[in-house]
């Protein structure tokens, strides 16, 4: 999903990762496997963050020793590959193409979103240039689907792909950091005042205007809608 279609991070080669990943190691067979590691480091996402994903913690969640571990996955960068394409794996099928090709791309949007509100890490993990896994690639194999009745090439359709992950991941940190200060008392009444004076300023004509503009619905769901609609609907495909 996520993701778009460069290199990996520096040190993970891509082919290893992906399509030769026995363990290195040698020695007696572990009571552990990377699946088990990935998803170890996955809860550990969910529950505390990203930062507290650290070799030595997936450790202790696992029962190993670090050591071991570095047989499946040698630094962090390659444990947060495995990451993201493991929960990428959570995305289920889009639905039946439409044949309307921004209405599909739409559809998708919302399924990486709904992926990236269940786990709040990914929009961050996402910042860094990943290499697609298996699930990643199912998954763009569906949007690239989905742009076919466009008149884009093969490189337009993965660039209009990046961009609507991209948008979907920053708007899904700013819906995580929305939500958090939410909870901060009179925070939003606080900026609203703060506002309102710039506003009556005289200095901010145009800022004026927009804000005495009638109010939309402020609900998060209707707002990634109207965000995702103007950027697939302004799409140029010729």
């Amino acid at each position: 999903m996520p993701g778009g279609h460069g290199a990996g991070a520096t040190g993970v080669d891509p082919q290893q990762l992906w399509l030769n990943p026995s363990r290195s190691g040698r020695g007696r067979k572990p009571s552990f496997s990377r699946a088990a590691i990935t998803a170890a480091a996955v809860a550990l996402a969910d529950a505390e963050g990203l930062e507290a994903v650290t070799m030595r913690r997936v450790a202790s969640e696992v029962g190993a020793g670090v050591m071991s571990l570095y047989s499946y996955a040698p630094d962090k960068e390659t444990l947060l590959e495995l990451m993201v394409d493991h929960v990428s794996g959570e995305l289920p099928a889009p639905a039946p193409r439409t044949g309307d090709w921004r209405t599909d791309l739409k559809a998708i949007a919302h399924l990486q979103r709904n992926l990236m509100l269940r786990h709040a890490w990914l929009p961050g993990a996402l910042a860094a240039r990943r290499t697609p896994g298996p699930h990643t690639l199912a998954f763009l194999e569906h949007a690239l689907a989905a742009l076919r009745p466009t008149r884009l090439d093969g490189a337009a359709k993965l660039e209009v792909f990046s961009l609507l992950t991209g948008f979907v991941a920053a708007h899904v940190g700013y819906e995580i950091r929305q939500a958090a200060a939410a909870d901060a008392p009179g925070r939003a009444a606080a900026e609203a005042r703060y506002l309102a004076a710039v506003a009556a300023d005289g200095h901010h004509p145009e800022l004026a205007e927009a804000l005495s503009a009638p109010g939309r619905p402020p609900a998060p769901e209707a707002l990634f809608t109207r965000f995702l609609d103007r950027l697939v609907d302004g799409l140029d495909t010729a």
